[in-house]
């Protein structure tokens, strides 16, 4: 009774969590501007009662009942992992006053339609007290829940389990090492055409070609949709509704193509977890507060930037998807050859807006945000201080000389929403995409899929593989049984050596 009893109490934090999920979906899609205040308070509302849901008495007795009911189960078995996972949880939880909680959540609500505003007129002094209000808050957060070395460690705790700002050094110093004289050497190469991808392209044909792409890569509309936002991102109220976004500039296409494509991954992670963890610990993120089934927003992410890249940007699936994006764009795509179409869309190009970016300097973007969180985080960094902080950083990586605010510091959502030390994972997600897409090419029916445009065996191997064990395993453990090691960005590395390697003609 103690271990079903567990089950049903987690289901319901999942139903709360679950409905959250659809009001944060409908404040990003469809909500009139005039409901951001009182949709902020609901949105803190429905996130204490599930945290005081997990962390009261009833929970913990039950889960006292349910450790005892299996405890002559193997220590990896599913019940005892479950239970395992809820006690972290519970401890964590308690480890934070729940005003603590309520405010983050009603501040994170608040500031998204603050930095949009903020964003559109490139004021970031409208933005300044919602950035201050939101780092000292994460401040308070890492207090709370302690850390050995360095505060961004504990807030990284909540996105990805066992990362320290120690342990992404080598692994940021890998991809450098890597990545800039290969970005050095495409430099000094005449890049590839991209004009044609400027012309107007509806806005309607836009969305249904990149709906019937999600649909062919294995996305199931049956149980989702696609809708327009600001920001792309990707949310499930159980993998029975699991709904993306994406955003159309009718002058510049492969936006909404590809940002549809990256939410496909993420989309497909969630409607493929085993049916049986539905509203179980395994689809329910019960430290960061999410109904979400991913081990970790990098092995999220990583289904993401394979279905996006990997699969998305690939010659072999334009060689045979492009003519029917011909068919649908004749006239914009006159003249314009599958060839010339597949080098501009991975046309590398150093920009300002990381969801923008090339394949090539996404990482880099990823590796300054690391940086200045860390650094407001630990004080030696102040919101002042950040836009010149931003700038150099882009300098520095990048080359660039960031004109405004609405192109630098003011781009991403994620800190308008209160989250902190999630960017990592990004960069992680790429290097696991290499080392995910890497094994599963070598089974036989996966490699003759891609090349018959018949995308269903990648899917089930992603699914066997990642999609439906949830959050059942670490993130290593994950890796370790899907490719035989743990974290290995040499297989990143080598795939974008190889493509840019083909399309600019460097030396081998």
């Amino acid at each position: 009774m103690g271990y079903k009893g567990l089950l049903e109490r987690i289901g319901q934090v999942n139903d709360l969590l679950c409905s959250k999920s659809l009001l944060s979906w409908d404040a990003r899609t469809m909500m009139p501007p005039g409901g951001a205040t009182t949709r902020a308070k609901q949105l803190a509302t429905l996130q204490l009662f599930a945290r005081d849901h997990l962390v009261s008495n009833e929970t913990r007795r039950l889960l006292d009942m349910a450790e005892g009911e299996i405890a002559h189960l193997p220590e990896d078995s599913v019940e005892r992992t479950m239970c395992a996972q809820v006690r972290e949880a519970i401890d964590y939880h308690l480890k934070i006053p729940a005003e603590l909680v309520e405010r983050r959540a009603e501040m994170g609500s608040k500031g998204q339609h603050v930095w949009a505003k903020a964003r559109a007129d490139n004021d970031y002094a409208a933005f300044a007290p919602v950035l201050e209000e939101t780092f000292e808050l994460n401040r308070k957060m890492a207090d709370c829940i302690g850390y050995e070395d360095h505060p961004y460690d504990a807030l990284m705790y909540r996105f990805e389990p066992g990362e320290t700002i120690a342990s992404l050094q080598p692994l940021f110093a890998s991809l450098r090492q890597g990545l800039i004289p290969l970005l050095k050497d495409i430099g000094e190469k005449e890049s590839p055409r991209v004009d044609f991808l400027q012309r107007p392209f509806p806005v309607d044909k836009q969305l249904g070609f990149a709906l019937k792409m999600a649909r062919k890569l294995g996305y199931d509309t049956d149980r989702g949709r696609l809708d327009l936002t600001v920001h792309p991102f990707e949310i499930s109220f159980t993998r029975n509704d699991v709904r993306i976004t994406t955003r159309v500039n009718d002058e510049w296409m492969p936006k909404s193509l590809f940002g549809t494509l990256h939410e496909t991954g993420h989309g497909m992670y969630e409607q493929y977890c085993d049916p049986d963890y539905t509203r179980t610990p395994f689809a329910t993120d019960l430290i960061g507060l999410y109904a979400v089934g991913g081990v970790s927003f990098g092995a999220h992410e990583s289904q993401s930037r394979l279905f996006e890249n990997h699969v998305g940007r690939s010659r072999e699936f334009w060689e045979l998807n492009y003519g029917e994006l011909h068919d649908t764009f004749p006239e914009q795509l006159a003249g314009i050859d599958v060839e010339t179409f597949w080098r501009a869309i991975n046309r590398v190009e150093p920009g300002f807006i990381r969801v923008e970016s090339d394949e090539l300097t996404y990482d880099f973007h990823i590796m300054l945000r690391v940086d200045l969180e860390a650094a407001l985080i630990d004080g030696s960094l102040s919101v002042a201080e950040l836009p010149d902080a931003w700038n150099a950083k882009v300098k520095e990586y990048l080359g660039l000389d960031v004109p405004n605010n609405q192109l630098g510091v003011l781009q991403d959502v994620h800190w308008s929403s209160g989250q902190v030390g999630t960017f990592c994972n990004y960069t992680i997600g790429n290097v696991m995409a290499g080392q995910l897409f890497h094994e599963a090419k070598k089974e036989g029916p996966v490699g003759e899929g891609l090349a018959t445009a018949n995308y269903a065996p990648l899917r089930e191997w992603m699914t066997e593989h990642v999609h439906r064990h949830g959050r059942r395993y670490t993130r290593e453990q994950l890796l370790e049984n899907a490719t035989g090691q743990g974290l290995e960005p040499s297989f990143y590395i080598e795939h974008l050596t190889s493509k840019y390697s083909e399309i600019y003609g460097l030396a081998s």
